[in-house]
């Protein structure tokens, strides 16, 4: 690949259980990364780095040993020095699942705000541990470099008390135990983009955002603020998704404990890694691939039909909460890009003032709502490592 050009450029770095997605920017240019990439499989065989250029798109990939992510990590630090160079970075930012209830908005990288981010790993001990571990590392490897802290549950901190309410003993709300939802710097860029292309007062109106990926969730939005999600204490919570089960009955653990000896770790590893679409299915977390088999596969057509059927659900709670709904945005993996999803999710929705136009949804555009739909139904690219950058940089964009 060749030389990405002249910085002083922005690194992001979104830690997940098994991938490190990166991306670079420069602190002039927030809207297109100069590069953007992924390695995945991390403590998997064959193991592989994904790279493409903003400008161009030209994109290349391929095998490396990455048996952790700190081995993930030596190797993207080894390519960036080669492309441009690390004393051209300037800062890097990072998304974090889960805040708790200290950290609301994005923060610098301090020893504190490590130990509370260790503190409460147990909430999200899937994800949280490696984006510490990615912290450190480069704490350790790039000790002048600042680092920010961004946040996905930052987004609904506004939420009001009684949507972020668990109804256990009170007790336990010392400890931290409540609702918080996710997908917060998917939420916080899909409402930029909203007031920048929607209609006068768009984005102060009733929104509803459907973040539909391997990880879904849905909030709602009111005047520019989320007053209820679907994931709550967990990103497990709410709509069934990929391998995730979504919302279960908590009766669910006690029975599975006492008649099967199910332990903690193994119910985890049951709800966060083998249920979801792939549970259901049994071949398949992957949407695209269930879709073509549905015709053919029972357990594909039901895991595809629950998944829609949750979402449609989930949308008329929203709504609910809203008092009305005037915009529906589809994002994320397949809210972009499976017109059959989006038909089936707004199909019986026409109560609600939805009617979306199979042409236009078909076809992709950026609305494909009919022309007499009450309710205007957007699909939007969402970017969150935009929004990590634009985080960056209002953070500390003097020092940049």
């Amino acid at each position: 690949m060749n030389q990405t050009g002249p910085g002083p450029f922005i690194l992001t770095v979104n830690g997940g259980s098994s991938s490190i997605k990166f991306a670079l920017y420069t602190v002039s240019s927030l809207s297109m990364p100069v590069v953007r990439g992924m390695i995945e499989r991390i403590g998997i065989p064959e193991s592989v780095m994904h790279v493409t250029t903003g400008a161009d798109g030209h994109s290349e990939h391929w095998p490396l040993k990455a048996p952790d992510h700190r081995t993930g990590a030596t190797r993207l630090l080894a390519w960036l020095e080669e492309q441009v160079g690390l004393r051209e970075i300037r800062a890097i930012g990072h998304r974090v699942v889960h805040g708790g209830g200290r950290y609301h908005q994005p923060e610098m990288v301090t020893a504190e705000l490590l130990d509370e981010l260790r503190r409460i790993s147990p909430y999200v001990p899937e994800h949280l541990p490696a984006e510490i571990g990615l912290i450190e590392f480069f704490r350790e490897r790039c000790p002048t470099l600042q680092q920010v802290a961004c946040f996905d549950t930052a987004f609904h901190r506004d939420m009001p008390r009684v949507a972020r309410l668990l109804a256990i003993p009170r007790r336990y709300q010392k400890l931290g135990l409540q609702r918080y939802g996710f997908h917060g710097l998917s939420c916080a860029f899909l409402m930029k983009e909203l007031a920048r292309i929607g209609n006068k007062g768009e984005a102060d109106g009733r929104v509803v955002l459907a973040h539909l990926g391997n990880g879904a969730s849905l909030t709602a939005v009111k005047d520019g603020k989320s007053v209820e999600t679907t994931m709550g204490f967990t990103p497990t919570s709410g709509l069934p998704m990929s391998r995730r089960s979504g919302d279960l009955d908590p009766g669910l653990f006690s029975y599975l404990a006492r008649t099967e000896g199910m332990t903690v770790d193994r119910f985890h590893r049951m709800v966060n890694a083998e249920s979801g679409l792939l549970g259901v299915s049994e071949t398949s977390s992957d949407m695209r691939d269930l879709l073509k088999e549905e015709q053919n596969d029972a357990r594909a057509a039901e895991a595809v039909a629950l998944f829609c059927y949750h979402a449609k659900k989930a949308i008329g709670s929203l709504a609910a909460a809203l008092g009305g709904l005037d915009t529906l945005v589809f994002s994320a993996g397949i809210g972009e890009h499976s017109p059959t999803v989006r038909a089936r999710i707004c199909e019986g929705l026409e109560f609600l003032g939805i009617a979306i136009d199979s042409a236009r949804n078909e076809a992709g555009e950026a609305v494909i709502s009919s022309e007499g739909s009450r309710v205007t139904v957007r699909v939007i690219h969402t970017d969150e490592e935009s929004e990590i950058a634009r985080s960056v940089v209002e953070l500390i964009g003097a020092e940049l």
